[in-house]
């Protein structure tokens, strides 16, 4: 008696929907556990509906001072002597502006603070400097 003979010569089936649906449930498994570990910094409040709400983001105005000493304002290069006069016309159309200051850490030091004297002296009264976060 031959044992080849009684052993079937079919070749095993691989059930590929089976693994998909497997995977696809590992997905959204993970993806839902991520969700649940994301930590939430505001407090629910159901908050009630009104006709005149605005939003509280203040619209911010960057305001750079590269390695070699230019000042962009919103992109623009603008001389410093200018700087005054185009933060008081940003004013003029809002009050609650902030001014992001953003400089490279070569630049200057006094051109630095030059821009934010001007940016003092034309009334901004919201300014934030721009920083890159340190990793430890």
């Amino acid at each position: 008696m031959k044992l080849s003979d009684l052993r079937s010569e079919r070749q095993p089936k691989l059930m590929i929907i089976p693994m998909i649906d497997i995977i696809f449930f590992l997905l959204v498994f993970f993806i839902m556990s991520t969700l649940y570990m994301v930590d939430q910094q505001t407090i629910p409040v159901n908050l009630p509906q009104a006709a005149s709400a605005r939003s509280e983001k203040p619209h911010s105005v960057a305001v750079a001072v590269t390695k070699e000493g230019r000042i962009l304002f919103n992109q623009e290069e603008i001389p410093l002597e200018l700087l005054k006069k185009r933060v008081q016309l940003e004013l003029a159309g809002q009050n609650d502006l902030v001014f992001v200051l953003r400089s490279d850490k070569l630049a200057e030091y006094g051109k630095v603070v030059a821009v934010l004297d001007e940016l003092k002296l034309a009334g901004a009264q919201r300014v934030a400097i721009a920083t890159e976060r340190k990793d430890r």
